[in-house]
């Protein structure tokens, strides 16, 4: 039975074909080997970086926060590491793999060289307890499976101290991309014997990665310092060895005008969560903007098919069709965003482009309402024969910049067509406890940040999510469970975009099941004594390449 085979040699190759392999000599003083725009980048110093969101939860396989991701992705290596410019999947903690034909089985070839933090070495029994955990949960200390990635997870087998065998009971082509996701970064063995509520907490943490937890004051700050030592990073990351910067400082500055009025003042020297009327100022006074698209599900509004009226596909349709985004493009988002041209990024490969579909249509979408027997009240808002009008709720998260501004261009624009759209755009603990209210809501909107197309049954298929609540005595319930589990039967390029533009159609065109918005993006604003400002492929600021200049 033949096998995919992927080594590090082969990384390395593919590297020096697309690009030069960075070298250098170790400079005098704290220079290090390295290139930037500013000259070889410079060891030491403290990064004070300022947040919109305060972390609560810093375990690395719960906490899934924008902000708590980015603390976890700081402290952890994973197996596999997708390069952020080429969206390739290359080796990290494991050096090799191979994967049956029927993408059920992956085998591991582990490095022999990485500790963690209390100096036990990292094996491929660390995998087994961590696969485990993802996969199967544990009841005892509360720790539930991460069921939408490891769905069909079967076993992890230890074959040798660097060799390890994963079983999935159903094809899993996606699997190799969610072993770099920041959920599967690897946690030391006296970790993971704890609570999910003592695994939360900063002093319990055993990882593996660049930089270590050195204090966490709750909706404060968070402070990073770097791990002596280190010596197993990516062979694509700018560098080797320990970090550049002695420490992150992570400081929770909630309103925006706040944070860039702390990054002026020199209170801070990088802020995230820029404000859109802060972009072009702060670059044109010097300081440099980072952006990078998310990718994955772009903001969406995703349409609760068991709920009164969005049950309705022509209520669905007209929402598709009813706001106009090319007004979204030049009122609310800057250049570092995109109005959403199919329910996944662009930046996800397999990517299709629906804007054709999705342009605006109020006319249509009138019509279509008409069509259905929703008529205009005094109000202008519409009734169906029994007189219930056609009110729709939203609950969305204002933890980016864009949205609560996009969702009222949108809700503007939906009255003129007579659907009432209320909004509840709420911060993410309130949104994630209003979120239990599922018979409430006819639109939650959400991303899903994942650089991989299997993001839609992810998300969508009701094996999993069910985001947009299909009942199983639904007839697209069956539908929707193998367009979109398609996309992970085949690694084949070819044949993975087939099912990735079906799986799109089905949920845009053909049902109208979301309705997408924008991509939305992470933007950074730094000083220019900062450098090398940069992102994993989900987009959550990493810091291991990442340089000060002395003051």
């Amino acid at each position: 039975m033949s096998s995919k085979r992927f080594s590090a040699a082969t990384a390395l190759l593919a590297l020096a074909l697309v690009g030069s392999v960075l070298t250098g000599c170790a400079a005098s003083g704290n220079r290090v080997a390295g290139s930037d725009d500013a000259g070889p980048p410079v060891a030491g110093g403290t990064l004070r970086f300022a947040v919109l969101d305060a972390p609560a939860n810093l375990d690395p396989h719960s906490g899934s926060s924008y902000p708590e991701s980015l603390i976890t992705s700081n402290i952890t290596d994973k197996l596999t590491y997708q390069n952020p410019e080429t969206g390739a999947i290359e080796p990290w903690l494991a050096q090799s793999w191979d994967i049956n034909p029927e993408l059920t089985e992956f085998t591991f070839r582990l490095r022999g060289d990485v500790t963690f933090t209390d100096g036990t070495k990292f094996t491929a029994d660390s995998v087994k307890e961590n696969f485990d955990l993802l996969g199967f949960g544990d009841k005892a200390l509360g720790i539930v499976p991460v069921t939408a990635y490891w769905v069909g997870y079967t076993s992890t087998t230890v074959l040798d101290p660097t060799t390890v065998k994963v079983v999935f009971n159903r094809p899993n082509a996606g699997f190799l991309q969610a072993l770099s996701l920041y959920f599967s970064g690897i946690v030391g063995h006296s970790t993971l014997q704890l609570t999910k509520e003592q695994r939360a907490l900063a002093q319990n943490l055993v990882t593996t990665g660049p930089f270590v937890v050195a204090e966490h004051v709750y909706q404060q700050k968070t402070v990073l310092k770097k791990r002596p030592g280190y010596n197993w990073a990516p062979a694509s990351r700018k560098h080797n060895g320990e970090a550049y910067l002695d420490a992150v400082e992570i400081s929770v500055i909630p309103e925006a005008a706040v944070r860039t009025g702390a990054l002026r003042a020199g209170q801070v020297d990088a802020i995230l969560d820029v404000n859109n009327t802060d972009e072009a100022p702060l670059k044109a006074e010097g300081y440099r903007i980072v952006p990078q698209l998310i990718p994955g599900r772009d903001i969406s509004f995703d349409l609760k098919t068991d709920l009164f009226p969005t049950d309705d596909r022509a209520v669905r349709e007209a929402v598709k069709l009813g706001w106009n985004r090319d007004a979204l493009t030049k009122t609310v988002l800057t250049s570092s965003y995109k109005v959403s041209s199919s329910v996944i990024s662009s930046r996800v490969p397999g990517h299709v482009d629906f804007s054709a579909e999705l342009k605006q249509d109020q006319a249509r979408a009138e019509q279509i309402l008409e069509s259905a027997g929703w008529k205009k009240g005094g109000d202008g808002i519409r009734v169906d024969a029994q007189g219930r009008r056609l009110e729709l709720a939203l609950l969305g998260i204002n933890n980016l910049v864009n949205n609560k501004p996009a969702y009222e261009l949108i809700q503007q624009d939906l009255r003129k067509i007579g659907i009432d759209l209320k909004l509840n755009v709420l911060p993410i603990p309130d949104y994630t406890a209003a979120a239990t209210q599922q018979k409430r809501w006819n639109i939650q909107v959400a991303n899903q940040s994942r650089a991989d197309v299997a993001v839609l049954e992810q998300v969508y298929s009701p094996q999993y999510t069910n985001s947009s609540k299909l009942a199983p005595e639904n007839p697209l319930y069956q539908q929707a469970i193998d367009k979109l589990s398609a996309v992970s039967r085949t690694l084949d390029p070819g044949k993975r975009a087939e099912a990735a533009e079906a799986a799109q159609r089905f949920l845009l065109v053909d049902q109208v099941l979301t309705v997408p918005v924008y991509n939305p993006a992470q933007v950074t604003a730094a000083s220019p004594r900062v450098h090398n400002v940069g992102y994993e492929a989900q987009s959550r600021n990493v810091f291991y390449d990442t340089w000060i200049e002395p003051r």
